[in-house]
C-alpha cells in the first residue's frame, strides 16, 4: 500500500531532521527515511561531534601536562587512556543521538529506517530490513527485508556526502585512512601524515600533535585553510610550526608505498621530490556528494559538476523535490544544511520570505589556534570594488588571554569606508569559534564599525579583541 504525505524527507542528518521538524511546526504530515541505525548524520556520528569531543579530551590532555605553570601540580606522569577517550566521545553521540529522536517523536515527524530513492512522479521507494515505519515512537510492521512505497507531495533531499578518496591510493582503513576510518582508531599513531590542508586536515593534525604523535600536514594550495583570509592561514601555519607540525604547502603527493613499517611517502614541491615514512597517512582532500542510487536521473533532477543543481530556495529541476545540504554547491556545513532545510519546507509551505545570503555563513576550525570567520576576506572585499580598511588586534595584547596562557592569534575587522558597513571579522586564537558569533549577529543587522566599537564589551574577556580591532579599523587603536 502507498502512503501519501505531505513531505519525504531522504536522510535525518542535520539538514534533514532539523527540516522535519520544522515541517511539523508547519503542520506537513512528514516522514524522514534514514539508512543507518540512528538518526544525525555523519555531523554527529563520524565529523563534528566524535572529532570535537576528542578534540577536547586532547585539549585537556595538553594544559594537563602544562599545568605547573598555573601552580596546579600533578603527581607522576600524566597519560593518554584512547580507550576511555572513544568511550567518553560515543557517550556524548548516543545522548545526542537520543535527543534527535526524541525530538522527531515529540513533533509527530514519522520515521523509516531504510535506503530511500526517487521512483519517479514523486514517488519515493525504501528498501528496509523489516519493512517497519515509526511514527510518533510507535514501530509499524512490515515483512523482512520489504519495500515500502510513499507518495508525498514534495520531497527533499539531504543525504550528505562522504570522504572522497586520493586518486590511485584509495582508503583501506589500516594504513591509509580517510576521516571515518581514522576516528575508529583505538591507539595513537607515533607518526602521522596528514593530506590536505582544509578543515578536517587541520583539526586531525592539532589532535594528534596534542597527543604526542609526529606529525606532517601537506596541502596541494600555497596555503593552509585556504578559504579564510589570507593574514589567518599565515598565522595558522606559524602557530602549527611553533607546536612541531611540520607543514608542506604547495605540495602534491606524488607515490605513496607500503612498507614492513607503514609507508613511505613522496610529495612534489617546487619542482623538488621528497619522501617522508609514517605509521599511517589520513587523507583529507575533501568530500564528495552522496547521490548515487536515489534515482535522480528517473525522476528528472539535474547534476550539475558532481552537485544537485538548485534554486535560491533549494528546488530541482524536477517539480517537488529539494535538495540541500552537501548535496548542493553551497558551503557543506552542518549549520548550513540547517538553515537550507528550514528554508526549503517554508518555501514549500509558501512561507519562505528570502533566500540565504551565504556572505553571512560563519565558518569555523577547531585546531589549535581554532580559526573562525563570517563575511568578506579582505581580498574578496577589494575584488567586489569596496573601498575597504581593515583593523587587527592581538591576543597577546588582552588581559583575559595571559590569564588563560593562550596569547595566539588575532582579530581581524574588514569595513568598507563609505558608509561604514562592516564586511567581515575573522579571528585566529583561542575560543574563536564562540567569539565569531558577535560578528555573525554584527553583519545580519548590517551594522557599522563605529557602531560595533560603541557596543561596550566586557573586561577582561577575550571578546574585547573584537571592539579593539573594530577600533583599529577606524584608524584609532587604543591598546596597539
Amino acid at each position: 500500500m502507498t502512503r501519501e504525505l505531505d513531505l519525504v524527507i531522504i536522510g535525518g542528518g542535520p539538514g534533514g531532521y532539523v527540516a522535519a521538524i520544522r515541517a511539523s511546526q508547519l503542520g506537513m504530515r512528514t516522514c524522514v527515511v534514514e539508512k543507518d541505525p540512528q538518526f544525525g548524520g555523519t555531523c554527529l556520528h563520524r565529523g563534528c561531534i566524535p572529532t570535537k569531543a576528542l578534540l577536547h579530551s586532547a585539549a585537556l590532555f595538553e594544559q594537563a601536562r602544562d599545568a605547573g605553570r598555573f601552580g596546579v601540580v600533578i603527581e607522576g606522569s600524566v597519560r593518554f587512556d584512547p580507550a576511555k577517550a572513544r568511550g567518553y566521545r560515543d557517550q556524548v553521540v548516543q545522548k545526542n543521538a537520543r535527543g534527535i529522536d526524541f525530538l522527531l517523536r515529540k513533533n509527530g515527524v514519522e520515521t523509516i529506517h531504510g535506503w530511500g530513492r526517487l521512483a519517479g512522479g514523486n514517488r519515493v521507494e525504501v528498501a528496509t530490513e523489516d519493512g517497519g515505519a515509526q511514527s510518533s515512537g510507535a514501530q509499524s510492521s512490515g515483512a523482512q527485508g520489504s519495500t515500502v512505497e510513499l507518495s508525498p507531495r514534495y520531497v527533499l533531499l539531504a543525504t550528505g556526502s562522504a570522504p572522497r578518496d586520493l586518486p590511485g591510493y584509495p582508503a583501506d582503513g589500516e594504513t591509509i585512512l580517510d576521516s571515518d576510518q581514522l576516528l575508529e582508531q583505538d591507539r595513537v599513531p607515533e607518526s602521522l601524515v596528514v593530506i590536505g590542508g582544509g578543515a578536517v586536515g587541520v583539526e586531525f593534525a592539532s589532535l594528534y600533535a596534542s597527543l604526542g604523535t609526529s606529525v606532517a600536514l601537506v596541502e596541494m594550495l600555497d596555503r593552509l585553510v585556504p578559504n579564510e583570509d589570507e593574514e589567518v592561514s599565515a598565522e595558522l601555519e606559524r602557530c602549527f610550526r611553533r607546536r612541531g607540525i611540520a607543514v608542506s604547502t604547495s605540495t602534491r603527493v606524488a607515490a605513496i608505498e607500503r612498507q614492513a613499517s607503514g609507508l613511505k611517502v613522496t610529495f612534489d614541491a617546487a619542482g623538488e621530490r621528497r619522501s617522508l615514512e609514517c605509521e599511517v597517512a589520513l587523507v583529507a582532500i575533501g568530500r564528495r556528494p552522496n547521490i548515487d542510487d536515489l534515482g535522480l536521473e528517473v525522476a528528472g533532477v539535474e547534476v550539475e559538476e558532481g552537485c544537485v543543481r538548485v534554486s535560491q530556495f533549494q528546488e530541482t529541476a524536477a517539480s517537488g523535490i529539494y535538495a540541500i545540504g552537501d548535496l548542493v554547491k553551497t558551503p557543506w556545513l552542518a549549520h548550513v544544511a540547517s538553515a537550507e532545510g528550514i528554508l526549503a519546507v517554508e518555501h514549500m509551505a509558501g512561507v519562505a520570505e528570502r533566500p540565504i545570503d551565504y556572505d553571512r555563513v560563519p565558518s569555523c576550525t577547531y585546531c589549535d589556534p581554532e580559526v573562525a570567520s563570517v563575511g568578506l576576506t579582505e581580498s574578496e572585499a577589494r575584488q567586489r570594488g569596496h573601498e575597504v580598511a581593515v583593523g587587527k588586534f592581538p591576543f597577546s595584547a588582552l588581559g583575559k588571554s595571559a590569564i588563560l596562557g593562550k596569547t595566539e592569534g588575532f582579530v581581524k575587522v574588514v569595513r568598507e569606508t563609505r558608509y561604514d558597513q562592516v564586511l567581515g571579522v575573522h579571528i585566529v586564537g583561542a575560543h574563536a569559534t564562540d567569539l565569531i558569533a558577535e560578528a555573525c549577529v554584527a553583519l545580519q543587522v548590517e551594522t557599522t564599525t563605529e557602531e560595533l566599537v560603541r557596543t561596550i564589551h566586557a573586561h577582561p574577556t577575550l571578546s574585547e579583541a573584537v571592539a579593539e580591532a573594530a577600533q583599529a579599523a577606524l584608524g584609532r587603536p587604543l591598546h596597539a
